[in-house]
């Protein structure tokens, strides 16, 4: 399977608490929900597609609970695209602690990210998707799992919160499959790794 991670970040790089002000206030975050201004109609729908799509789902625990908390608790999930993915295709959950999953269609990955993660992707077509989960991306990058990212930046600086790469993780040199700009300035970046950065100095010409 190929695996793809799908984020939605501010300019300055903050993934947290996008979705509500109260949805994660870890280390004093007090901005949340700032996706909802600015994701348009095409915005929206342009990530409808991307669930459509799924082959399969694996998730952070952290996103897992707030995923599941939300879209795995809708009373007609088969009436919203995005929920309707989440509650049809299989889940994956990666996680040290996490023993059972009460969302149905759920499997715990434990032992080895590597090794586990490796065993999905070697399973056939379709594709395996990361939505948030930013510790699991980084650790994926690391492990040089990842077959393509998706950003979605939303044109807002919140100053504050946890970033999807942050100053110690691990680099990637990065090939541009495809780019756009909704009518709000959401900037839909789509990047596959080719391998670590070479890094050269740089010269007047």
């Amino acid at each position: 399977m190929k695996l793809t991670t799908i984020t939605m970040v501010t300019v300055d790089g903050v993934m947290q608490g996008l979705g509500a002000p109260g949805e994660d206030r870890r280390g004093g975050f007090e901005r949340g929900g700032w996706v909802a201004p600015a994701f348009d109609d095409e915005a929206m729908a342009y990530l409808s597609g991307i669930y459509q799509r799924a082959g399969a789902f694996l998730f952070g625990r952290r996103t897992y609970e707030i995923f599941a908390g939300s879209w795995g608790a809708m009373e007609d999930p088969g009436a919203h695209p995005v929920a309707d993915a989440l509650n049809t295709r299989p889940k994956y959950v990666a996680s040290g602690t996490l023993t059972e999953a009460a969302w149905p269609g759920t499997t715990v990955l434990s032992g080895d990210l590597a090794t586990a993660v490796g065993e999905l992707k070697a399973q056939g077509e379709g594709e395996l998707q990361v939505h948030g989960s930013g510790e699991l991306v980084r650790a994926l990058l690391g492990h040089r799992l990842v077959d393509e990212i998706t950003l979605l930046t939303v044109p807002v600086v919140v100053g504050q919160g946890t970033r999807l790469f942050p100053a110690d993780g691990p680099d990637a040199a990065l090939e541009l499959a495809e780019s756009r700009t909704t009518p709000a300035g959401v900037t839909i970046g789509v990047y596959r790794p080719t391998g670590r950065p070479k890094y050269e100095t740089a010269t007047a010409d």
